[in-house]
């Protein structure tokens, strides 16, 4: 195995009784021979993680314990081999008693949980898992399999060749384990590709600073805790892009369809270190199932949203809507330079554009700020108004028409109901001509746009935001990852929120009302230094007034990139704040992409699922003149 820096384990393992089931028992139905091989699994699994007989010829004695064979009748499952369990283990824990046999695309000998086998074949490394290459495999009875008992967390962890922590289940490879635990579904980011479920003992796995203020020191156990909570549920292919996905429907209600949230429990399987689907996709500790499972429904679908209020506002990243369809050549962005984004053809686009509307119906809001629209003229947002008022039907909707702003693939924008709000004033935007905290270069310009509320004269003006990312570094500006939790480029979104605090108290748009709402994607957790920014300067985050709020799940933790902040004036307005949770806990191949062979089937135009990456955030509101 890949050496991974490995520390002590003190996970307590303990052996079902026959009677207690378990998973993946069969009949005894002859005697236990004496060892014929010429070694045993532990000898070849060893202590650490590389086997000490890697590129050894062996021979072993063991039974089955998990049948992945390639080309046998079992449709679901072809790893190109199974995995062994010495029938008579030895005192030592600290070597496992399981292992894989790899046998190739064309096995000579079809094998069975339960048979007893004879195997002779290379010690081998592959992708970290210790593996025998056989060369021959001969059934020369039958026996027990028993399933070993693993608890999570584990209390010790190992580095993979990646860097990053995973529980230490050494002593546990290619053996039959079981979980008696409730383990909860945290990412769902590698289903539709590697057919894995990452899953999570004691609950949803939250980012750190969601909750917990900024530290370094907290971040690292943090980082450890999850680790030695989580495991990978696979689905027992090799094959990438399965047409069919395995756990997707694998749940004992009506309709379901998996999402982050669900949970199962009880799960029994072989245990293997692996990457997804051979050397691609995370590394770290797999369980193959035994058979089939069926995930609890805790997190079902919302329906559509219901807030208190007589006006609605909401901020929706629509997940890079362009209106010119990414052909690989660098002709989008105000100086029709820069490459383009989203939908790689006519059909994603149209595909796309079925789901934005249709969650944009859903919504029922008034206004709606736009993130992650096409930086052009105005052909992006005008297409999704064309297409939403075709939906509804009539001319009520209309958009804030801002032309390009800056300099940046995308922008962001205003959709507005004009049969119940109207623009007051122009739009004002901020960006570094108007204070050099406000990094243009990796922010995007703020846009404020005032509206009138139709009948009452009420007037709110909105600001949409969409600030630096954490996935690339700031380091060229002094703004390093300092490992506190926060991710890249911290400072220039904390100067940025400073600024738009600022540039608010000047009032842009000239609406002589105090009543401000700032709303988008601020790329940043509650407890990060751009949300203190804002609060200090007197906004109210409109997400603590509910629990545990999240609107994105990334690295299998789920927290709130999306918020809506409200002035001291707007605050007592407010009726009600919700995230729609239509987006973060669904898989991804819901979406509109059709690459990598995915089923066009699954796909449904009049289904929000799916719509983005990002959950919409709904604000209610009851003006007052």
């Amino acid at each position: 195995m890949i050496v991974r820096n490995s520390l002590p384990s003190l996970i307590t393992a303990t052996l079902i009784a026959a009677c207690g089931g378990g998973g993946g028992e069969t009949a005894l139905t002859t005697p236990a021979p004496t060892q014929s091989g010429n070694a045993t699994i532990a000898d070849v699994q060893g202590a650490g993680a590389d086997s000490p007989l890697t590129g050894q010829v062996v021979s072993i004695t063991a039974l089955v314990s998990g049948d992945f064979q390639d080309n046998d009748t079992t449709s679901n499952s072809n790893l190109g081999g199974f995995f062994v369990q010495q029938e008579n283990p030895d005192a030592n824990t600290v070597t496992s008693e399981g292992l894989f046999i790899f046998d190739g695309a064309n096995p000579a000998t079809a094998v069975s949980v339960g048979d007893r086998v004879d195997v002779t074949g290379t010690v081998k490394e592959f992708f970290g898992e210790t593996q025998i290459d056989a060369t021959s495999v001969k059934v020369i009875g039958t026996g027990k399999v028993r399933a070993t008992n693993i608890n999570l967390p584990a209390a010790g962890l190992t580095i993979n060749s990646d860097g990053d922590f995973v529980a230490d289940l050494e002593r546990y490879e290619g053996m039959l384990v079981h979980f008696p635990q409730t383990l909860t579904v945290s990412s769902l980011r590698y289903l539709e590709q590697y057919g894995e479920v990452v899953l999570a003992q004691g609950g949803r796995s939250y980012q750190f600073t969601n909750s917990n203020a900024p530290d370094a020191e907290d971040y690292a156990a943090h980082k450890k805790a999850r680790a030695a909570r989580s495991i990978i549920f696979d689905d027992g292919m090799r094959s990438r892009n399965p047409a069919n996905i395995r756990h997707l429907n694998a749940g004992a209600a009506a309709g379901y369809s998996i999402r982050s949230g669900d949970s199962v429990t009880g799960l029994t399987g072989n245990l293997r270190f692996s990457r997804g689907s051979g050397g691609s996709g995370d590394e770290g500790w797999r369980l193959e199932p035994s058979g089939n499972v069926l995930f609890d429904d805790d997190n079902p679908r919302p329906g559509a949203p219901s807030v208190a209020g007589t006006i609605r506002v909401a901020s929706f990243n629509v997940l890079n809507f362009f209106s010119n369809v990414d052909t690989g050549a660098a002709t989008c962005g105000p100086q029709a330079n820069q490459n383009c984004r989203g939908a790689d053809s006519a059909e994603e686009l149209q595909r796309q554009l079925g789901k934005t509307v249709t969650a944009m119906q859903l919504m029922n809001a008034d206004i709606i700020g736009l993130v992650e629209l096409e930086n052009n003229a105005s052909e992006s947002i005008a297409m999704v108004v064309d297409a939403l008022n075709a939906r509804t039907g009539g001319e009520r909707f209309s958009f804030v028409d801002t032309g390009s702003i800056h300099d940046d693939a995308i922008k962001t924008g205003f959709i507005y109901d004009s049969a119940t709000v109207q623009t007051s004033g122009a739009f004002a935007l901020l960006s570094a001509d108007i204070d050099p905290r406000f990094d243009d270069s990796r922010n995007r310009p703020a846009l404020a746009q005032s509206f009138e509320l139709i009948g009452t004269g009420a007037v709110l003006t909105v600001v949409v935001n969409h600030l630096k990312s954490k996935g690339s570094a700031c380091d060229s500006s002094g703004d390093p990852n300092t490992g506190d939790g926060q991710g890249n480029c911290n400072q220039t979104r904390a100067k940025a929120a400073a600024a738009i605090a600022d540039w608010i108290s000047t009032d842009p748009t000239m609406s002589g009302d105090p009543d401000y709402l700032i709303i988008g994607d601020l790329n940043a957790y509650l407890l990060e230094d751009p949300l203190i920014a804002l609060k200090n300067a007197g906004f109210t985050n409109l997400l603590e007034a509910g629990s545990n709020p999240y609107s994105f799940n990334f690295d299998a933790q789920i927290g709130a990139l999306d918020h809506a902040l409200a002035s001291a004036s707007l605050t007592r307005q407010v009726s009600e704040t919700i995230e729609w949770h239509i987006n973060a806990d669904e898989p991804r191949l819901y979406d509109y992409n059709l690459e990598n062979g995915r089923d066009a089937a699954l796909f449904d135009a009049n289904s929000p699922y799916r719509a983005s990456d990002h959950d919409p955030v709904i604000i209610g509101l009851d003006l007052a003149n």
